[in-house]
C-alpha cells in the first residue's frame, strides 16, 4: 500500500516552488523586494518630517504623529478585504494595483493646504497600500519551496526596511535644500519607480487558484486561524512589537532636536540610517530560522530589543544610537521570523492568516504609536522607554505561550476522510507540513 506524502502531492498536482539559486526564485524575491521598498517608502516618508509638520501646520507632536498613524491604521483595517480580493482576483493583480495607486496619490499629497486634508489623504494612501503587505506573505508561501521560505521572507522584509529607511531619508535630507513639499515629491517619485519595477518583474502565480468568496466561508476560515493558539500568539507579537517600534521612531526625532542634544533636523533625520541594521538582521534571521529553528532566533531577537531599549535611556548620544541600533535589529529579526512562521503554521487560507497577522501589525503601529504621544508628553523619553517596555513584557509572555504550544499541529491538518486530498493553493509547499528547522511548526 502506497502512502501519500506531501512531496507526492506537490509534484503531481502543482508546479514545484522556487528554490534558492534558481532564476524564478531570484526574480520573485527581487520583485517582492521592490514591492516592499515602494510600499514602505510611501507609508513612512512623512515620519522624518513630523517636527516640520508641527511648525508648518501649528500642531502638537502627538497630533503630528497622526500623519503616520492614520495611514497605518487604515491599512490595518483594509488588510483583510485586500486579502479577500486577492483570493478572487489573484495575488499579483492586487499587489500591482495597490503599489502603483498608492505611489501616484503620494504625488499630490504634499500640496495639502491644511493638516486635516493631509491626514485624509494619508488615510486613503494607507487603504491603497494594504494590497502589498496583505498578499505578499501568502504569495511567497505559495510560490517558494518550504526549505527556502525563511530566506525569501527575510529578503522581502529587508526590502521593507530599506524602503522605510529611504522613504524617511529622502525628504529628511532634501528638506535642508528645498521646501518640504518638494522633498516629499522626490520620495513619491522614487516609490512609484519601485512600484513599476515590481509590476514588470513579478512572476505570475503558478500555485494559486481563484476562489469564490462568501462571507460565511471567510468568517469560518478566519475563525479557524483565531482558534489556533500559536497563530494567536504570533498575531499578538505583531501588535505589541510593531507598536513599540513605531512609538520609538515617532518621537526619537523630537528627542534629538531638543535639549540636551539640540541636533539640527537634518542630522536628527540621519538616525533613520539605523534602519540598515534591520535590513541585515531580517535577512540573517530568515536564514538562521531555516537552519536553526524559529524559536531560538525569536528568543534572541526579543532579548536584543530589550537591551537596545534600555541603552537608549541615558542622555548620552553614543548609547542612544547604539541602543536604537540594537532595538531596530532585534525588531526586524523578530518580524522576519514571526511572519515566516505564520506562513508555515497556516495550512489553509494562508492569505487570511497573513492578513490577520498584518492587521495586528498595523493596528499596533497606529494605536500604540498614537498613544505613545501621551507618554512622551508626560515623561519625555523615559516615558517612551517605560511605555514600550510594557509591550516588550507582553511580547515575552506571548513568546513563552507560543513556544509551549507550537509543536501541536493546527486543526486544519486533520482532513476528513471524505475530503479531497488537495486543492488549489492549499497544497504542495513542504512548508505547509514542516519547516526548515526542527522546531518551526
Amino acid at each position: 500500500m502506497h502512502t501519500l506524502d506531501t512531496n507526492d502531492i506537490g509534484t503531481s498536482q502543482r508546479p514545484a516552488g522556487y528554490r534558492v539559486g534558481g532564476p524564478g526564485y531570484r526574480r520573485t524575491t527581487l520583485a517582492l523586494f521592490a514591492a516592499g521598498m515602494g510600499t514602505f517608502m510611501t507609508l513612512y516618508c512623512v515620519q522624518g518630517l513630523l517636527p516640520i509638520f508641527s511648525d508648518h501646520y501649528g500642531v502638537s507632536p502627538a497630533m503630528s504623529a497622526l500623519a503616520v498613524s492614520v495611514a497605518t491604521g487604515l491599512l490595518a483595517f483594509a488588510i483583510v478585504p485586500a486579502s479577500l480580493l486577492s483570493e478572487r482576483f489573484g495575488r499579483v493583480r492586487v499587489m500591482s494595483v495597490a503599489a502603483v495607486s498608492a505611489s501616484v496619490l503620494g504625488l499630490v499629497l504634499p500640496w495639502s493646504p491644511t493638516f486635516e486634508l493631509l491626514l485624509a489623504g494619508r488615510a486613503l494612501q494607507g487603504l491603497l497600500c494594504a494590497g502589498v503587505p496583505a498578499v505578499a506573505m501568502a504569495y511567497l508561501a505559495e510560490e517558494i519551496d518550504g526549505r527556502s521560505l525563511g530566506t525569501a521572507m527575510g529578503t522581502y522584509v529587508a526590502g521593507t526596511t530599506i524602503g522605510g529607511l529611504v522613504g524617511r531619508m529622502i525628504p529628511t535630507l532634501a528638506v535642508d535644500l528645498i521646501a518640504w513639499q518638494w522633498a516629499l515629491e522626490l520620495a513619491s517619485l522614487a516609490s512609484l519607480g519601485f512600484a513599476i519595477l515590481f509590476v514588470r518583474m513579478i512572476p505570475p502565480s503558478n500555485n494559486f487558484t481563484a476562489a469564490r468568496i462568501t462571507p460565511r466561508a471567510t468568517l469560518r476560515n478566519l475563525a479557524g486561524h483565531l482558534r489556533d493558539v500559536p497563530l494567536l500568539c504570533l498575531f499578538g507579537l505583531a501588535f505589541v512589537l510593531m507598536g513599540g517600534f513605531v512609538t520609538v521612531y515617532n518621537f526619537l526625532g523630537y528627542r534629538l532636536i531638543d535639549d540636551p542634544f539640540d541636533l539640527p533636523v537634518v542630522l536628527a533625520g540621519l538616525v533613520f540610517l539605523l534602519y540598515l541594521a534591520g535590513t541585515v538582521s531580517s535577512a540573517a534571521a530568515g536564514r538562521m530560522s531555516d537552519a536553526w529553528g524559529r524559536s531560538r532566533v525569536l528568543v534572541a531577537s526579543l532579548a536584543v530589543m530589550v537591551i537596545g531599549l534600555v541603552l537608549s535611556l541615558p542622555d548620552f548620544l553614543p548609547t542612544v544610537l547604539a541602543g536604537i541600533l540594537l532595538f531596530t535589529a532585534g525588531f526586524f529579526a523578530a518580524h522576519s521570523v514571526a511572519s515566516g512562521w505564520v506562513g508555515a503554521r497556516a495550512t489553509h487560507n494562508r492569505a487570511g492568516a497573513s492578513s490577520l497577522y498584518m492587521l495586528c501589525y498595523y493596528l499596533g503601529s497606529s494605536f500604540v504609536g498614537a498613544l505613545g504621544g501621551i507618554a512622551f508628553a508626560v515623561a519625555g523619553w523615559a516615558g517612551i522607554v517605560g511605555f514600550v517596555g510594557v509591550f516588550l513584557v507582553a511580547s515575552t509572555i506571548l513568546m513563552v505561550v507560543l513556544l509551549r504550544t507550537h509543536t501541536r499541529r493546527p486543526n486544519s491538518l486533520h482532513v476528513p476522510a471524505h475530503a479531497p486530498v488537495a486543492t488549489g493553493a492549499n497544497v504542495g509547499n513542504r512548508s505547509e507540513f514542516s519547516g526548515g528547522g526542527g522546531d518551526q511548526l
